[in-house]
């Protein structure tokens, strides 16, 4: 077991890719046709997640934000062995987990579990609702009975704020907030220390989130819990995180406290993200830092910083465009991966 000071989790130098296939462009076809067809396709690498060095205490909540296709939810399930990881080391409770078989891995599945972005999509519609919060319970061989275990799911289902007559309905018989609440239920179900929320409130209404949101917090002050949430929605993240880390192509730019990344934001591409959040204040909105271009593919990053194209800093030194960054301590206690930070 983990004392207070160790993590709980570690991630050293954690990568996931996945390879594809891309197409040649046609102009490119050489004249012999038999020769053209077997070179149309050739392989590439995706590098969804690349060499993540991170570390969350016991009862920590550390957020994870950054934009869509980043890497942040194929981190998380990488982290929790869902997909493989392709190099690396992740350490749970002090143990290397990386190269366990699957049933090496099974006893440790209790303590570590995943709410989804999508409700719906995560449970069963062919189960009710009792049977989809039981499932894990009998596959861990926890409740000596069947009605050890429907107690159990009682118990559950009114810890996440539903009736217990929920037990006999079906997915589609209840709302997208009462669904969240059953796939926390059913990651509590086998009394977990590490969760990972991915994005566990972005496909509800407005008027549910702040509800799913209490309530995460409040199990966690309950359960001790660990959190690593996931979202793009930074005003949460800054309400519910201890820490934050922002991810970039695959990599994490930025790793600092929630006090001190919003205060005093020192990656540019984090100054761009905080500034982009709706603000009362005229002058806020008149200093907001746009991003040109796109974010660049996965397939073929840029040589240097991957965020140099985009980059909104003049007169960049010629290691932006040379040198890939690493996470460094700055002078205020924040890790940035960046040149020009300080």
């Amino acid at each position: 077991m983990t004392t207070p000071t160790t993590p709980i989790v570690e991630l050293h130098g954690l990568a996931k890719h996945f390879p594809t296939k891309v197409a040649w462009p046609k102009q490119a076809a050489p004249p012999h046709v038999r020769a053209w067809r077997a070179l149309t396709r050739m392989s590439a690498t995706v590098r969804a997640v690349a060499d993540i060095d991170l570390a969350i205490a016991p009862g920590e909540t550390v957020g994870l934000v950054g934009e869509s296709g980043c890497g942040k939810s194929t981190l998380g399930r990488t982290l929790l062995r869902l997909v493989e990881p392709t190099a690396g080391r992740i350490v749970f409770e002090g143990r290397d987990v990386t190269h366990l078989s699957a049933s090496e891995l099974r006893p440790l599945r209790r303590r570590m579990q995943m709410i989804f972005q999508d409700p719906y999509a995560s449970l069963d519609p062919r189960m009710t609702i009792g049977a989809a919060i039981a499932e894990p319970l009998e596959i861990h061989h926890l409740g000596a009975t069947a009605k050890d275990r429907a107690r159990r799911v009682d118990e559950l289902l009114t810890k996440v704020g539903l009736r217990a007559d929920a037990a006999t309905r079906y997915p589609h018989e209840l709302s997208g907030g009462q669904r969240q609440r059953v796939g926390i239920a059913r990651a509590l179900a086998v009394e977990p220390a590490f969760i990972v929320c991915d994005e566990p409130i972005s496909a509800l209404d407005v008027s549910i989130q702040a509800q799913i949101v209490n309530l995460l917090e409040d199990l966690q002050a309950e359960g001790h819990l660990t959190y690593l949430f996931i979202s793009h929605d930074l005003n949460v993240v800054r309400h519910v995180c201890d820490r934050v880390a922002v991810m970039y192509l695959g990599r994490i730019v930025e790793l600092a406290t929630a006090d001190a990344l919003y205060a005093t934001p020192t990656h540019p591409y984090t100054q761009a993200l905080l500034s982009a959040v709706p603000r009362v204040d005229p002058a806020a909105r008149k200093n907001r830092v746009i991003l040109t271009g796109d974010v660049p593919s996965p397939l073929s990053p840029p040589a240097g910083c991957p965020f140099h194209p985009r980059c909104p800093v003049k007169d960049k030194p010629p290691a932006c465009f040379t040198e890939l960054p690493k996470l460094r301590v700055l002078a205020n206690g924040s890790q940035a991966a960046c040149h020009v930070a300080e």
